[in-house]
């Protein structure tokens, strides 16, 4: 056995280092051993900090029989380096498939998603190609070619439409919690389903709220009415149509995740609106889910209106805390589909939280969150509120108090 595998060893240096020896003579073919390709092009925006933004990921295949180390990746755009991910950041970013953990080394013979968020100054020329060039070092392979240096992964961004809605709630001290564009929980929630791989949560957000002493919740914490939040109406964010309603989900208790919850339960009780916006061609979906029990107004069929209540927000389905997650989508599904990023059309900044990491901290003790409160409100316009950004909406009236 102990001799077999020498052989074999040695025939796989042996043919790679001919392999690599014929394209020193044949320029045009090049071995590689990992494999890049972007399936989803990213779609431009602008984000809350006024910058533009591009979000995708880069598929990485390991086509060998050993480990591959990912040292560095540079982004280029129309052939020049606008990024650069180091070893440490590459560590953060890539993601097995099938798998929540980040890593450095493709395992031999896998496959793996990095998470590339790329930001242009506001007003700056979006190229009109990216690319990708990859230094890796590769332990298998015969000394001499250990290092190699991989181009690929060519996509074109987007330029379609994006989607300006009214604000899903009402009044502020809002957190967006687990927003685009480098939070893990939503934006790397990649999925297999109906054969393909999805990820419906690119752009999703988990909204939260803080109370005047910056608290999410004041009281016991497995008391859904300590919550801020709860019992809030979730606004409809456009002229829309109801394509699906779940209303008879029971709430669950807050400070842990639940147990048992299938996939087809975990946004609890939900809508999902079809916008109807023409210029949107009947392809974009918003959802709201973990929604109040028996608190949903509208019906599949309905047509709604910007600042409609569609329910209150509650603690159904997977969830640790109340909250209104959201997301828009192309299909109307919240897991065979892919996020798309939108604008909110009027909101104010008034504060930023340090990281996911102290708002964790104060949400599991109950404690107010250290944040940075702006000396004035910034309004903004036409942007997507970007992660941990304390948020204030319009005091709209509210319609469809049915």
């Amino acid at each position: 056995m102990f001799l077999c595998r020498l052989l074999h060893r040695i025939m796989v240096g042996v043919a790679l280092t001919l392999s690599l020896a014929l394209t020193a003579a044949h320029a045009a073919e090049k071995p590689t051993p990992l494999i890049l390709s972007v399936q989803d092009a990213p779609v431009v925006f602008t984000g809350s900090d006024g910058n533009t933004h591009l979000v995708y990921e880069l598929w990485m295949l390991n086509f060998s029989s050993g480990d591959i180390a990912v040292q560095s990746v540079d982004i280029l755009g129309d052939g020049t380096v606008i990024q650069t991910m180091d070893a440490k950041t590459v560590a953060t970013r890539l993601q097995p498939v099938g798998l929540r953990d980040a890593t450095g080394t493709l395992a031999k013979s896998s496959q793996a998603l990095l998470f590339v968020h790329i930001t242009l100054p506001g007003g700056a020329a979006v190229p009109r190609r990216l690319t990708h060039r990859v230094t890796t070092f590769i332990a298998a392979a015969p000394p001499a070619f250990q290092h190699l240096v991989m181009a690929g992964g060519e996509t074109v961004p987007s330029r379609q439409t994006v989607a300006v809605i009214h604000p899903p709630l009402a009044g502020g001290n809002y957190v967006s919690a687990d927003s685009c564009c480098d939070s893990s929980r939503h934006m790397r929630a990649a999925l297999g389903v109906n054969n393909h791989v999805w990820l419906a949560q690119r752009f999703a957000v988990d909204w939260e709220q803080l109370d005047s002493q910056g608290r999410i919740y004041s009281g016991p914490r497995e008391n859904l009415k300590s919550y801020t939040i709860f019992g809030k109406p979730a606004l409809a964010v456009a002229d829309a149509t109801v394509v699906s309603v779940v209303d008879d989900l029971p709430e669950q208790t807050p400070g842990k995740y639940p147990e048992g919850i299938s996939l087809d339960k975990a946004d609890g009780n939900s809508v999902i609106l079809r916008l109807d916006d023409p210029r949107l061609g009947g392809h974009v979906f918003a959802m709201y889910a973990h929604m109040q029990p028996r608190s949903i107004r509208v019906h599949e069929g309905e047509k709604v209106h910007p600042g409609e209540v569609l329910g209150l927000v509650g603690n159904t389905g997977n969830s640790v805390a109340p909250h209104l997650h959201f997301q828009l989508m192309a299909e109307p599904s919240s897991l065979a589909s892919n996020g798309l990023p939108y604008a909110i059309d009027s909101f104010s900044v008034t504060g930023q939280i340090p990281s996911t990491e102290a708002f964790d901290e104060a949400e599991a003790k109950g404690t107010a969150i250290a944040h940075r409160v702006l000396p004035a409100p910034r309004r903004v316009e036409n942007a997507l509120p970007l992660d941990q950004r304390i948020i204030a909406f319009p005091d709209l009236p509210t319609r469809g108090n049915r």
